[in-house]
């Protein structure tokens, strides 16, 4: 595994500042990230994945839809030859106030590796996927 990561804000959300920040801790813990920017689709996680070599792809989503952008998405990494691609998704990922084990549960049967919760901080993430790349 490699240190390239697909970073982006999926559907129709267009919240940046966390995905700057995101890009900024991420490029500064040593990863390589490919920011493919807000209001992205899958395909163009996918394909970002493809074209770099990438190990992994972080969504974030903040407008409550992300639950519906991301359904169906290791399903087509994997028809896209990414089956060892990691997963990751977090921010404000429902729409109201769910159970978080509800919606952790839900994004893990949809395929995700890790889900992170509203607030969750850069640094959990980053600890996260260097484990799961074995970059430690």
């Amino acid at each position: 595994m490699n240190n390239k990561i697909v970073l982006g804000v999926i559907g129709a959300d267009c919240h940046a500042v966390g995905n700057k920040v995101l890009d900024h801790a991420f490029t500064e813990a040593g990863f390589e990230v490919v920011n493919v920017g807000v209001l992205s689709s899958q395909e163009d996680f996918i394909n970002a994945a493809i074209e770099t070599n990438a190990s992994a792809i972080l969504i974030s989503s903040l407008y409550g839809h992300g639950e519906i952008d991301c359904r169906g998405l290791r399903e087509k990494c994997e028809e896209a030859g990414l089956k060892d691609i990691i997963l990751y998704a977090g921010g404000n990922l429902v729409v109201g106030k769910q159970n978080w084990e509800d919606v952790e549960k839900r994004f893990l049967d949809m395929g995700f590796d890790r889900v992170y919760g509203p607030g969750t901080s850069p640094e959990e993430g980053i600890r996260d996927l260097k484990k799961d790349l074995n970059l430690e």
